[in-house]
C-alpha cells in the first residue's frame, strides 16, 4: 500500500541484543529518511559483508514491510525472531506470513505477540477467536469486483466518484516527476477522470491547479461537488520538524480545503488543526458536509494511526474526536470514506482480516464494532480506500493484490 506519511518513528526497543553501531550507519540513515528501497539495499550489503546481526534482520524486515514486500519481509523477520525481539516485530511478522499465505506460521507469531502482550486488544481478539479465518472466508460475497480501466503502472488508489460522475484518485503515473526515496515511485498527483454512461472511464487528467512539488491527495468532494478536502505536504507551508543530529526535515501530511472556480478549483488553503507535530489526511466528508473523517497519528488515539471527526461550520471546525475501540485498534487505521446513509468504511492491519490491510465498515448510527467486508474486497495483500456511491450504485477501492496498488471497481 502506498504509504504517504511522511513522518515516521524507528522505535528500537531494549529487547534487542544488538543496536545501530558504525556499520549500520548509511543504512540507519536512509531508513531515518524513509527511503525503505535503498534502505533495505545498504542493510543487504552488510548479510553480505558477514556484517549482520539481529538488529539488521530486524531493520530489513521492517524496510520491506514498509513497502509491503511480504515476501522479502517474512524472509528477514524469520531470522530476527531467533533472538529476543519486542511484540510487535512479532506482529509485523504474523502479519506478512499471512500475505503470503501461511496461515500456521502466522498463528504461531500472533501466539508469541499474544503472550508479549495479552492486554493488546490484538492479542485478545486473536485469543478469542484464534480460527477468525476460516470464519471470513465462509461469509456471503457482497460485492462483485474487478480492475478498473483508470489504473496504470504506477500506483493508484483513494478513487472516490462525486454525483456528477467526475473520479478523483491519487496517482504516481507522472514519471517526468522526482522520486520518492520511499518506494522509488514518482511523487503522488491529484487525477480527475469522468465515468461514462456505460460505466467506462475517460482518460485520467491531473488536477494541476492544486498539485504541488509533494505529494497530493487522496481527496474527498462534497455532495454539491463545490468544495474538495485533500492532503497535501506541510512543507507547502514551511512547516516541519528537524532534526539536527541526523541532518534531516520531517515534514507532515496536512489537510486543505479548496472551492470549485468555474471548471477549476480555486488554491488550496490549510485547515486550520493541522500541525506539525502529527499528520492528518485522508479526507471525508458527510453528505450534510457538517463533518469531516479523516486519519491521523495524532495524540489521544487508541495507538497508531486511527480514524477521527471534526465538525465543521463553514471555515471552522470543532475539536477532532477519535472514533473509539469500535474502530481503532493499537495498530493502525486509515481511509476512512463515510457513505450517505452513514455508514463509514475503512481500511485496518489491526483487526482481524485476510492479511495486510483489510476493508472494514461501521454503523456510525449503531456504533455497533466494526465488521470486515470479507473476499472478494479483501484479499491476502493490502486492501484499502474503499469508497461507495449510492446514488451511482457503485464503488471503488485500492489493492496491491497483483503486485501495484490499482483501483478496482465494486458493485454491490
Amino acid at each position: 500500500m502506498k504509504n504517504i506519511n511522511i513522518i515516521a518513528s524507528a522505535l528500537l526497543f531494549t529487547t534487542l541484543v544488538t543496536a545501530q553501531n558504525k556499520d549500520t550507519k548509511e543504512a540507519d540513515k536512509l531508513f531515518d529518511r524513509l527511503e525503505y528501497i535503498d534502505a533495505a539495499k545498504a542493510y543487504t550489503k552488510l548479510v553480505e559483508k558477514g556484517k549482520a546481526d539481529a538488529y539488521v534482520y530486524k531493520q530489513l524486515g521492517d524496510s520491506y514491510y514498509n513497502v509491503f514486500n511480504s515476501k522479502e519481509a517474512a524472509l528477514w523477520y524469520a531470522k530476527a525472531v531467533e533472538t529476543s525481539q519486542d511484540a510487535e516485530t512479532h506482529f509485523r511478522y504474523a502479519q506478512m506470513l499471512k500475505a503470503e499465505g501461511d496461515v500456521k506460521g502466522a498463528e504461531a507469531q500472533m501466539q508469541k505477540f499474544a503472550q508479549m502482550e495479552p492486554n493488546d486488544a490484538r492479542a485478545k481478539a486473536f485469543k478469542n477467536n484464534p480460527n477468525y479465518l476460516s470464519q471470513l472466508k465462509s461469509q456471503s460475497k457482497q460485492y462483485d469486483i474487478k480492475k478498473s480501466d483508470v489504473s496504470s503502472e504506477k500506483a493508484d488508489f483513494g478513487a472516490v466518484l462525486t454525483n456528477n460522475n467526475e473520479l478523483y484518485f491519487s496517482s504516481a503515473r507522472n514519471t517526468a516527476r522526482k522520486q520518492n526515496g520511499m518506494d522509488d515511485q514518482p511523487y503522488l498527483d491529484l487525477y480527475k477522470a469522468t465515468r461514462n454512461a456505460d460505466g467506462s472511464l475517460s482518460q485520467a487528467t491531473e488536477v494541476a491547479e492544486l498539485n504541488t512539488r509533494w505529494h497530493d491527495g487522496p481527496a474527498a468532494i462534497t455532495a454539491d461537488g463545490n468544495t474538495m478536502y485533500y492532503g497535501s505536504e506541510s512543507f507547502n507551508e514551511s512547516e516541519f520538524q528537524k532534526d539536527k543530529a541526523k541532518k534531516l526535515k520531517f515534514g507532515q501530511i496536512y489537510l486543505y480545503k479548496a472551492t470549485k472556480d468555474g471548471d477549476k478549483w480555486s488554491k488550496g488553503q490549510a485547515l486550520s488543526f493541522n500541525n506539525k507535530e502529527y499528520s492528518l489526511r485522508n479526507p471525508s466528508i458527510s453528505k450534510d458536509g457538517k463533518t469531516l473523517y479523516f486519519s491521523s497519528d495524532m495524540p489521544g488515539g487508541q495507538g497508531g494511526e486511527d480514524i477521527w471527526k471534526v465538525s465543521v461550520d463553514g471555515d471552522s471546525y470543532g475539536t477532532p474526536e477519535n472514533l473509539g475501540p469500535n474502530v481503532n485498534t493499537e495498530a493502525n487505521e486509515s481511509f476512512p470514506s463515510i457513505q450517505d446513509d452513514n455508514i463509514l468504511f475503512f481500511s485496518s492491519n489491526g483487526r482481524q482480516g485476510f492479511g495486510g490491510y483489510d476493508v472494514f465498515k461501521y454503523n456510525t448510527n449503531t456504533n455497533e464494532k466494526a465488521s470486515n467486508v470479507g473476499e472478494p474486497v479483501n484479499s491476502q495483500k493490502d486492501d484499502f480506500a474503499f469508497s461507495y456511491n449510492l446514488v451511482k450504485n457503485v464503488g471503488y477501492f485500492s489493492s496491491n493484490r497483483d503486485g501495484n496498488d490499482d483501483i478496482y471497481q465494486a458493485d454491490a
